[in-house]
């Protein structure tokens, strides 16, 4: 017959099987339950729980520096010993904690759980960090830390902890990186950047496939007005310069000069333009009562299975929209040089850069962050929030890097199209 714990309710071969972690979350719960108190924030149980803990690693820490346990015997009654308390208060994930730090007569010991002049432990920054990420900004963050730990904390400490950021993006900015990528995307977002007046800047962004198949963001560049050929000059110069000596495929959008510029930084590179970007560009020209029709037969121009097939269902195209809607078909000729290396690719590749999805999918993050700050003050504030985009991990979401799917079928074609120029090592 099962055993039943008359307090949780769980089964006792349940119990057995649980780690040690969640056993004790049942224990505090039921404790906070019982003696109804809250389990966090000021005064909560796990406060209280967070307060034991570090108070009795003080005190190992200063039984292990002294060579006998509180309330002993010192091995050598003339030598060091320990010599009262001082109070002081640390901030933790979970509010104020204060703390009798203990002291010894020479003054030699140094703490490591919680460091002298150290005003807040581990986590603590992270969490800050974490908010800032979410696009916070530092009055909202001190006002979040106010109503949920019960702490006051001043802008000056979260811009200095924010500040640490900056010399993470710098390193990351300058890393070097690999010699070569099958397959570079490129893209721009805007966002809204105080300098004088509020005003749309472009962010451009730059993310890599490498041989194995890891997307790695490889870099930001804040822009100074629209986005521009020039502009993509002087960042895929900057890729060169950082060691990426080819590129077999670089998907973009259609931006005017774009291809030039490519060509003159990798010259063995495909030109790709997002099939993507075409199809809404041409929706954009059209009545929505028609987007569906219409995306239905630029489906048949694109999943085309060679180049002539695929300029045979663009004529039918032409013959049922053009009337209606001309602009549509003269901004697929003027597209048609980079859409059309699409069209030579076997499927395992088509699969890969059909489209720019997964730094569309950045860009969607990157959004989420900004609309929650409306603006920034400045183009650093705004990097150093995108660039936490990037490297904080989202529970239940793929992240920006890592392993593309399909990439082994992918890597073989990539392998036979591009020969000597892909390689492993």
């Amino acid at each position: 017959m099962t055993q039943i714990n008359d307090q949780t309710g769980t089964p006792a071969t349940a119990r057995e099987s649980e780690g040690l972690e969640v056993r004790v979350a049942r224990e505090l719960l039921e404790q906070a339950k019982a003696e109804g108190v809250s389990l966090v924030g000021p005064g909560g149980l796990l406060a209280g729980v967070t307060k034991t803990v570090l108070q009795a690693a003080l005190d190992a820490e200063m039984a292990d520096h002294l060579g006998y346990e509180k309330g002993g015997r010192p091995p050598f009654p003339l030598g060091n010993h320990r010599n009262g308390t001082s109070p002081k208060t640390v901030l933790t994930e979970v509010g104020a904690i204060p703390l009798e730090v203990p002291r010894d007569r020479n003054g030699k010991f140094e703490p490591q759980i919680v460091p002298k002049h150290a005003r807040r432990v581990a986590g603590f920054n992270e969490a800050i960090v974490s908010l800032y990420a979410k696009g916070l900004t530092t009055g909202e963050i001190r006002a979040h830390l106010g109503e949920i730990y019960g702490v006051e904390v001043s802008r000056d400490l979260i811009s200095r902890v924010t500040e640490h950021v900056a010399g993470e993006l710098a390193a990351w900015q300058s890393r070097p990186l690999d010699r070569i990528y099958p397959v570079v995307l490129i893209d721009a977002i805007f966002v809204k950047i105080r300098d004088g007046q509020v005003a749309n800047r472009p962010i451009y962004v730059a993310l890599g496939i490498n041989c194995h198949g890891q997307r790695d963001v490889l870099g930001m560049w804040a822009g100074t007005g629209g986005e521009g050929a020039k502009a993509w000059m002087g960042i895929l110069a900057e890729l060169r310069n950082r060691g990426v000596e080819d590129v077999c495929i670089v998907c973009c959008d259609g931006l005017k000069g774009l291809p030039e510029a490519i060509s003159e930084i990798w010259p063995q590179a495909t030109v790709q333009l997002c099939v993507v970007h075409l199809a809404r560009a041409s929706l954009r020209y059209a009545s929505k009562k028609y987007w569906g029709q219409i995306s239905k037969d630029l489906r048949e121009i694109y999943t085309a299975p060679t180049e002539a097939a695929a300029g045979q269902r663009f004529a039918e195209f032409e013959a049922a929209w053009g009337g209606k809607y001309p602009a549509i078909i003269r901004l697929w000729r003027n597209a048609w040089e980079q859409f059309t290396p699409f069209l030579a690719f076997p499927p395992e590749i088509r699969k890969i850069i059909y489209t720019t999805n997964a730094i569309e999918s950045l860009n969607s993050r990157f959004r989420q962050a900004c609309r929650r700050r409306g603006h920034f003050p400045d183009e650093q504030s705004a990097l150093k929030v995108l660039y936490l985009v990037i490297t904080t991990p989202q529970q239940n979401r793929a992240n920006v890097t890592g392993g593309t799917p399909g990439w082994k079928e992918a890597i073989n074609a990539l392998t036979m199209y591009y020969g000597d120029r892909i390689t492993l090592n």
